[in-house]
């Protein structure tokens, strides 16, 4: 069978998988990548065709201990009470406990912020609302992450020098990987980006072997 490594964007995957299908406890959201993964091994039909080598999945633990003024509410919110740090720390835990699968943790830079979101400055610039208008969810916390870009493209050549693979697939929308895709390449290694259905730039094409997105909205991505 091809030997495959799955490689994932987390932040990517996150914001993607809520938008397709939802909110989901931490659990289930951990349960639900490595059914999107395994996917990947079938065949239409359901049959298993690669091996999978190991799922690489990276992101950066959630900010604590962190205060951030919010415009809206004139105070500073406190990170490491809020829900969504609680639901990111529980789920990178789900995640160490799955087999095949291997963390790979990058930092939040120490500058952060509450923007709005890009809907909603467009409205308010266009009229259609006021600031009297805006709500706390209109805004969401802006934060970079640092180390995860370097970290996908130093394990794709890895794979790839020591073939310990025959086949890469990468779970992303960024073009930041284009470098080391293309070395990938030079080495022989098959090359499949996973998108999630998001619109990708038509120059990308000529850098991968394929292209292939998995669940479709409200399939079986229920798992």
């Amino acid at each position: 069978m091809t030997r495959t490594a799955i490689l994932v964007d987390g932040g990517f995957y996150r914001k993607r998988s809520a938008y397709l299908w939802g909110y989901k406890t931490a659990e289930k959201r951990a349960s639900e990548l490595l059914a999107y993964c395994y996917a990947h091994l079938q065949d239409k039909d359901g049959n298993e065709v690669r091996q999978l080598y190991r799922i690489f999945y990276y992101d950066c633990e959630p900010v604590g201990r962190k205060s951030v003024f919010h415009p809206l509410k004139k105070a500073n919110v406190d990170l490491d009470k809020s829900d969504t740090y609680t639901w990111s720390i529980e789920f990178l835990e789900q995640l160490k406990k799955r087999r095949k699968l291997a963390l790979r943790l990058g930092v939040l830079a120490n500058q952060m912020a509450y923007n709005l979101k890009p809907e909603i400055t467009k409205k308010l610039c266009l009229g259609k609302i006021s600031i009297a208008d805006l709500k706390e969810e209109d805004f969401v916390l802006s934060v970079q992450q640092k180390g995860v870009d370097i970290k996908i493209g130093v394990d794709i050549a890895s794979l790839a020098y020591k073939h310990q693979v025959d086949q890469i697939i990468l779970i992303s929308g960024d073009s930041d990987f284009v470098p080391a895709a293309k070395l990938a390449r030079r080495e022989g290694i098959d090359f499949i980006l996973d998108p999630m259905w998001a619109d990708i730039k038509s120059d990308l094409f000529e850098h991968i072997d394929g292209l292939k997105s998995q669940w479709r909205k409200k399939s079986n991505s229920q798992t």
